[in-house]
């Protein structure tokens, strides 16, 4: 079926009547004047009567994308003057001036169509963050080591032996006396959080960057920002330890009928039991 899609493929100025569009089109006249009629319809399309300078008048077919600007209503063509009777008092021997020809009347040309409304302009948004800070953005100032609750001398001992024994597995890690006290309560607050040794060790000294220029930083960084959590409470951990377990009812085969039931003893379900009770009751 011919439609707008395909009338508007066409272009601009080509004709578009039946005969026209037959030519071009696979579907016979008949179809192609019935869809015309329907955009007919809707809007689309126009048909006027125009009289051509011959005296012949046509049928002339105006198609536009928008409907709106042909269902407005048509400015009147302008009227043609009638000529006037031959006066026999002007009439004269030489020779007779004949009109000059009338120019056509100008076709109608539909008005444009309205404007189509404007969309708010759009707030500009903020420029997103970038992932990794450029090398020239200010650092935050490192947080403090960690400290513990109260630096016991057997933790103060257990820290002090675990830094300055660095750098037997890991020689990279040469720390001085200064860098050993500085770090002393970061250790000593792994150590009263149940921490292992080995575990501390591994933490600290595992994939240093290469070249490791400033050992001591690093470990204050790890200490910092590694630091595991708090060991639960002793009475929270008897909570989880005794918290009351859901009783579950086995399943259990009747003796009589084979059916399943729950009930913490072997013998008959409900139905076996009444039936038994009637029983004895007619019995008795």
């Amino acid at each position: 079926m011919i439609g707008t899609p395909r009338i508007q493929s066409l272009p601009q100025g080509i004709e578009v009547g039946i005969k026209a569009l037959a030519a071009r089109c696979r579907e016979g006249e008949k179809r192609i004047a019935a869809a015309l009629r329907e955009l007919e319809a809707f809007g689309y399309l126009q048909r006027v009567r125009d009289r051509l300078p011959s005296g012949r008048v046509i049928t002339r077919t105006i198609f536009c994308n928008q409907p709106t600007a042909l269902l407005r209503p048509r400015r009147p063509a302008p009227a043609r003057p009638q000529a006037s009777a031959p006066n026999p008092a002007s009439e004269h021997t030489g020779p007779s001036e004949q009109p000059a020809p009338e120019a056509p009347a100008p076709l109608p040309v539909p008005p444009p169509p309205p404007p189509l409304p404007q969309a708010p302009p759009s707030v500009p948004l903020p420029p997103s963050l970038p992932l990794v800070p450029p090398p020239t953005a200010p650092k935050l100032p490192p947080g403090p080591i960690p400290r513990p609750d109260e630096l016991t001398p057997e933790l103060d001992r257990a820290a002090t032996a675990l830094l300055s024994d660095l750098h037997r597995r890991a020689p990279q890690f040469t720390l001085t006396e200064t860098d050993v006290r500085q770090l002393v309560p970061g250790v000593a607050a792994w150590l009263e959080r149940a921490a292992h040794p080995d575990a501390i060790r591994h933490a600290l000294t595992d994939d240093p960057p290469v070249p490791l220029k400033r050992p001591a930083l690093l470990l204050k960084h790890r200490l910092t920002e590694l630091l595991p959590p708090a060991p639960p409470d002793t009475q929270e951990l008897a909570a989880l330890t005794h918290r009351p377990r859901i009783t579950v009812t086995p399943f259990q085969t009747c003796e009589d009928c084979d059916r399943a039931f729950r009930s913490p003893t072997p013998g008959h379900c409900r139905d076996c039991r009444e039936h038994r009770a009637e029983d004895l009751r007619t019995a008795a």
